[in-house]
């Protein structure tokens, strides 16, 4: 039967005393995470909730977390995470634009809960068990679904001032699945730390469901702590992990980290960023048997689309690896022909695991596609043997400790300052976060602004990772003939000025 809670039920039946989950503490085998999945589907069926409508939560990471995602797919319904980091004001958009039928919310992240769909607060006993919401509910059966039916929704950062939806299928979870098997060797005995955030495909997918599928165990961390992690990785012996690139730094950079047996980590994927080469080789000398895994990936096509190979590591240091299996990579110029070997362009991806498009969006999917090749927006090239390397970001795009920020979202927000004339937010590199956003304003007639006030109106209305963290006040932006603001220039005086 095709629904993610199939395979929980099939390791329930073999296996049922298996570690599915730690959290906490707290064991949770595969018998208890498949009645976990029953229950808390019954409780949404209660609610109103049935096949295809949108269930939406707002939370950090929990067991609850993956109850709900588990059970909003078992009675046939379509699970739209949340990034918890956002303002009142983009998630009441996300809720809205969605049309979620509700709209779960960890109690601490209460303040952030807007939109038109019933709240649901869950307090910390429900999030280590989200049968905890409605003890009496009936289980639901698991309904089936179509490889072509939506599973997920995901909203991701765009070059316009609000984000899409993006649509994830059956068909698109299964086959991105099959690829982790192959490409990273999971089984059963697959020991996984969780600590990116599960609204995520680094955490969600990357690869926390293909590890179920295997029958292994997911080791979830609620925040990120560097020791706090070292520490799980010891104790609970894990041997994978999916790292955003300011907690490799974290974790390395930590003064306690030789307390640590850290023996039992066989690999982490990087993600979010290009990595330098200097963090690659400071995570082999302080993970002996660690094997750092560069990678390239779109929240469009679940993440994981290219990955360094064992042994390539120092040869082809600097690339992001090659293809998995059922993912083709091309590099197109602007008109959408494929280039010459080497030859950068717009990397551009085929396969079933890329979504079909954007949610009630048609002239954006339209827009992201040649044909039936993705745009991903991203500049780069391929090798005479195939390795992917990432050069630039066609897209209006900043990554900033493994988030994607939008500028002109920034910019949107900072236009209704009135003493702003002109903006521009750009990237500039940062040894912490990978990029930080820094506004570059030019200022209305007698006006002026200091960063303590743009902070303030900014975190009003965004999440607070995309609130500029510098201000440059020029009396004009640099402009190409045709008006567009030429905002590479603008990040190379920014880099220039930061290097001198």
């Amino acid at each position: 039967m095709i629904n993610l809670s199939s395979f929980i039920a099939y390791h329930a039946r073999r296996t049922p005393q298996r570690c599915a989950l730690k959290y906490r503490g707290q064991e949770i085998s595969y018998a208890a995470f498949d009645a976990r999945i029953r229950h808390v589907g019954g409780w949404l069926v209660s609610r109103g909730i049935g096949a295809d409508d949108v269930v939406a939560v707002l939370m950090k990471n929990s067991a609850a977390f993956l109850d709900i995602a588990f059970a909003t797919s078992h009675i046939g319904a379509i699970f739209l995470p949340i990034n918890f980091r956002l303002s009142a004001d983009e998630v009441a958009y996300i809720v809205e634009n969605s049309g979620a039928r509700i709209l779960i919310v960890d109690d601490e992240l209460a303040a952030s809960a807007a939109g038109p769909a019933p709240i649901v607060l869950v307090d910390e006993a429900a999030q280590a068990d989200a049968t905890r919401l409605a003890p009496d509910a009936t289980p639901a059966p698991m309904q089936h679904r179509s490889p072509t039916d939506l599973t997920r929704l995901m909203y991701t950062s765009g070059t316009t001032d609000r984000p899409k939806g993006v649509m994830l299928s059956y068909e698109n979870i299964y086959w991105k699945s099959a690829d982790q098997v192959l490409v990273l060797g999971l089984t059963r005995e697959t020991r996984l730390l969780v600590v990116g955030p599960l609204y995520h495909v680094g955490a969600l997918d990357l690869p926390g469901i293909a590890v179920l599928w295997q029958g292994g165990m997911l080791c979830i961390q609620r925040n990120f702590d560097a020791e706090q992690t070292l520490a799980a990785i010891e104790t609970e012996q894990l041997n994978g992990a999916w790292l955003a690139p300011v907690m490799t730094s974290a974790m390395l950079a930590c003064p306690q980290r030789d307390r640590y047996d850290v023996s039992s980590l066989q690999w982490a994927i990087g993600g979010g960023e290009k990595t330098p080469e200097s963090r690659i080789r400071s995570f082999s000398e302080y993970f002996k048997n660690g094997r750092y895994i560069d990678a390239y990936g779109l929240t469009e096509t679940c993440g994981g689309d290219t990955f360094m190979e064992p042994g390539f590591e120092i040869e082809k240091i600097g690339s992001t690896g090659r293809a998995i299996a059922h993912v083709q990579i091309e590099i197109r110029d602007d008109a959408g022909q494929p280039v010459a070997t080497g030859e950068p362009g717009e990397i551009c991806l085929r396969g079933p695991k890329v979504t079909r498009g954007y949610w009630k969006d048609p002239e954006r999917t339209a827009a992201a596609f040649f044909g039936d090749w993705f745009r991903s927006g991203d500049i780069g090239y391929l090798d005479a043997d195939g390795f992917l390397y990432l050069t630039d970001r066609k897209k209006d795009i900043i990554i900033s400790g493994g988030e994607n920020i939008s500028s002109s979202e920034v910019e949107r927000v900072i236009y209704d300052l009135p003493q702003v004339s002109e903006v521009a937010v750009v990237g500039i590199p940062d040894p912490r976060w990978g990029e930080r956003p820094v506004a570059v304003v030019a200022l209305a007639q007698n006006a002026t602004l200091d960063l303590e006030t743009l902070t303030t109106h900014c975190r009003a209305r965004l999440a607070s990772f995309k609130v500029p963290k510098q201000l440059i006040i020029r009396d004009s932006l640099p402009r190409n003939p045709s008006g567009k603001v030429l905002k590479r220039v603008l990040r190379a005086e920014l880099e220039e000025a930061a290097d001198g």
